[in-house]
């Protein structure tokens, strides 16, 4: 069992050692947008038996794959009302239910012949589908029953050591954000059916579409209205925090800044060579330079956490050590970004 430690400046490495893994019916202990996952070629027979014995899954019980939007097609049925609903949740922290086109090992498949899909927000997986050219199964790493892992450290804790022989290579992320795993949407008949909440409600969540900049800026004004109403009509005292998750380049700054503006504060720039900007009782985060929970603490964040302030975190993803604590002390409001194409841009706020 090899571990690899990922890093900024690793990437290539960990996803070249990740296919070759893969590609010899290997298993992979995986960071993913939800928990750490199981990987392993979901079209080789050999690698998901070794899959389900490490999960001591019960026969019969289906396991959820990755893919893309270019193997989805391949992969499951769809008709033209599930493609809408697709488009509107994926990527995203979804799973779609599907009827399968069986291209994918049958033990993955459920005794109706449905597939659980699974099209991340997150980047590393992509990329990892993108260069392997296959479906990857796409379970949680634990063991039949138990809970979801956030670190590999109580992962490893959990397993005795014959499981961990089955253990082909941990890539290890450190700990990940407290998210749920995803919710499970089944799409096989004309009632959507919501077979397991995740963080994102399905039907709660609010969906927009931004084509530029300045879109993107009113959308931001928007939900931050909504929300001080909802503290209002609460009569909530706590700090507005918002945790927005997206890839680079994907417009998180420019959200930051619809925030700002929509409270007067024009002059917001992006945080680059600092963990965060002071504006008042606006305080802008960016933590894709956090490497180590350690650094959290030179932040004096919980100081931070009193009624009247705003807290915008860039790189939301990798709130996870300082997540609890947030949610104790503050009004947390999701916002996930994502590409569409060039232009468009899919934002999803969650309160």
């Amino acid at each position: 069992m090899k571990t690899i430690k990922l890093k900024f400046n690793n990437i290539n490495q960990v996803i070249n050692n990740t296919i070759t893994i893969l590609k010899s019916n290997g298993l992979v202990i995986f960071p993913s947008d939800t928990v750490y996952g199981l990987l392993c070629d979901a079209t080789n027979e050999q690698a998901v038996k070794k899959l389900i014995k490490f999960k001591n899954r019960p026969p019969g019980k289906a396991i959820s794959v990755f893919c893309n939007f270019e193997l989805f097609n391949k992969l499951v049925k769809i008709n033209k009302q599930q493609q809408k609903i697709i488009k509107e949740i994926l990527p995203g922290p979804f799973t779609v239910i599907l009827l399968s086109k069986h291209q994918v090992s049958k033990s993955l498949e459920s005794e109706k012949g449905s597939l659980g899909i699974r099209i991340p927000a997150f980047q590393l997986i992509n990329r990892l589908i993108e260069e392997f050219g296959k479906p990857l199964t796409a379970t949680s790493a634990n063991l039949a029953g138990r809970s979801a892992h956030y670190s590999i450290n109580t992962l490893l804790n959990e397993i005795p050591d014959k499981k961990k022989d089955l253990i082909d290579l941990i890539v290890d992320a450190g700990n990940l954000p407290r998210n749920k795993p995803s919710t499970v949407v089944d799409l096989t008949q004309s009632d959507v059916k919501i077979l397991r909440q995740g963080d994102v409600d399905f039907s709660r969540s609010k969906i927009f579409l931004s084509k530029s900049s300045e879109e993107t800026k009113n959308i931001a004004s928007r939900v931050i209205s909504n929300e001080v109403r909802n503290l209002a009509k609460r009569k909530s005292h706590k700090p507005l925090i918002f945790i927005i998750e997206g890839e680079l380049g994907v417009g998180k700054t420019v959200f930051v800044k619809g925030l700002g503006e929509s409270l007067g504060i024009k002059n917001i720039i992006s945080p680059t060579f600092v963990i965060y900007y002071e504006y008042g009782n606006f305080y802008h985060f960016d933590l894709y330079r956090i490497e180590e929970k350690e650094e959290f603490k030179h932040l004096g964040i919980e100081k931070l956490l009193i009624p009247g302030n705003i807290l915008c975190f860039e790189w939301g993803e990798k709130a996870g050590e300082i997540f609890d604590l947030l949610k104790s002390k503050g009004e947390i409001i999701y916002i996930k970004m994502k590409y569409i194409n060039e232009r468009e841009r899919k934002i999803i706020v969650k309160d």
